[in-house]
């Protein structure tokens, strides 16, 4: 992917980002995550039925790759199922690892597969990921 159509993708993102605002619904599992390092702190809420993820919105103050990482993570993982989710979540973890992936599970993610290369904004990029983390584990327990 060249670099252009990349910064494309991750400014449209952070510009109109995918579900942004959160909703008075209990059905959805709310968490929150941040970043000590910057400003960035996320509150992600996730609706599952029929182990699915059927919604998921997102708020919050942070930066533009934060932002675009949670809007891109939302469009990749609302429809899909909790076994795919967790695939895609992993895939994205290795890439950012510079480990092996399967870059067509991430779908539009793979925009940040060279954010290695700037260690200080791979937090940014992993913030709304390890959100969906924690509401991975809140299914589990």
């Amino acid at each position: 992917m060249d670099q252009q159509f990349r910064r494309e993708i991750i400014l449209e993102n952070y510009e109109n980002p995918m579900n942004k605002g959160l909703v008075e619904d209990d059905t959805y599992i709310r968490v929150n995550t941040n970043n000590e390092s910057c400003i960035d702190e996320l509150d992600l809420m996730v609706k599952i039925e029929n182990g699915k993820v059927i919604d998921a919105r997102f708020d919050g103050e942070a930066c533009a790759i934060c932002t675009s990482s949670a809007s891109i993570m939302i469009k990749t993982l609302i429809g899909k199922t909790l076994e795919e989710s967790k695939q895609i979540y992993n895939n994205f973890l290795n890439m950012i690892d510079e480990k092996e992936y399967n870059e067509e599970l991430l779908e539009e993610a793979v925009v940040y597969n060279d954010i290695y290369k700037q260690p200080n904004r791979k937090k940014c990029a992993l913030l709304p990921w390890w959100g969906f983390e924690k509401v991975l584990n809140e299914i589990e327990k």
